[in-house]
């Protein structure tokens, strides 16, 4: 084979593909921006951080010293189908309109976070520091978010 001819391959399957053979993101960081975060809760958080440094599926929004927070996680298609298993003291509500599948999980003690499936990519947000009511619509404010950039 030709260089040439490589090359054309490869340009050729490229333009089949298109951008909906880009690999789903892969740090959980490079979800959401700071302002996008910021607008939604209505206080100034900095950049991402890392939860647990050498991992890049968690990431959280304002600090743990902050009221008013977010954690984004990267999740799999294994641990959301298992979310959806009933368990005694945890409430689970399914949420229309958002991705492929999604729903609310709250847990006593941690709070509500949404998780969402769009194919096989899946993803929580979890915000902190305002009413039940509120953390719902701020959640899947920025899920919505997440999913314009999917």
């Amino acid at each position: 084979m030709t260089w040439k001819f490589t090359c054309g391959v490869l340009v050729a399957i490229c333009a089949v593909l298109g951008p909906s053979a880009s690999a789903a993101p892969s740090d959980a960081c490079s979800l959401l921006k700071p302002e996008q975060i910021s607008s939604v809760l209505g206080v100034a958080v900095g950049p991402g951080e890392r939860l647990v440094a050498s991992s890049p599926t968690m990431c959280g929004f304002g600090g743990a010293g902050n009221a008013k927070r977010v954690v984004v996680a990267l999740l799999t298609l294994d641990m959301f189908t298992h979310e959806k298993t009933p368990l005694q003291g945890i409430s689970e509500e399914s949420v229309s309109g958002l991705g492929d599948d999604a729903h609310f999980m709250t847990t006593p003690g941690f709070g509500t976070g949404l998780s969402v499936k769009k194919g096989s990519f899946v993803f929580k947000v979890r915000v902190y520091g305002f009413p039940q009511d509120q953390i719902k619509e701020k959640e899947k404010t920025l899920a919505q978010q997440v999913l314009a950039k999917l």
